[in-house]
C-alpha cells in the first residue's frame, strides 16, 4: 500500500509524495528528491539532519519518541515541542496524508 505524503518547506511551498508502508519518512523524502531532508547519517539516528516538523493534527497519531531521537534532537537547532527526525517515523496505513514542514534552516 502506497502511503500518500505532504512534505512543506519553510517558504509553505507542498509537495505530495507517496512511498511504500514500511519505509521510514527519510527514505519517502530522500527518494523523492525532497529538499531540506538532507539524511547524513542515513537513517541511523545519529544526526539531525531529517528533522520536520509534525502537524499538530498528526502528532497523536505517530508513535512515542524513543531516548535516542530524543537525544539527538537536543542537538537540533531550531527544535519545537512538534519536531521529530524523519527516520524514526516508519510509514503505516494510519499516517496516510501525514503533513510535515522541514526546518528553514535545512532548506
Amino acid at each position: 500500500m502506497a502511503i500518500n505524503l505532504v512534505f512543506v518547506d519553510a517558504s509553505g511551498e507542498r509537495r505530495a509524495v507517496a512511498a511504500p508502508e514500511g519505509r521510514s519518512l527519510m527514505e519517502a523524502a530522500s527518494l523523492s528528491g525532497v529538499p531540506g531532508i538532507d539524511a547524513d547519517c542515513g537513517g541511523a539516528c545519529a544526526c539531525a539532519t531529517c528533522q520536520v516538523y509534525v502537524d499538530a493534527a498528526w502528532l497523536p497519531r505517530i508513535p512515542p519518541m524513543g531516548d535516542s531521537e530524543a537525544n539527538m534532537l537536543e542537538f537540533a537547532a531550531n527544535r519545537q515541542e512538534n519536531s521529530r527526525l524523519a527516520c524514526q517515523i516508519k510509514l503505516t496505513p494510519e499516517l496516510d496524508g501525514l503533513t510535515v514542514t522541514t526546518p528553514e534552516f535545512q532548506f
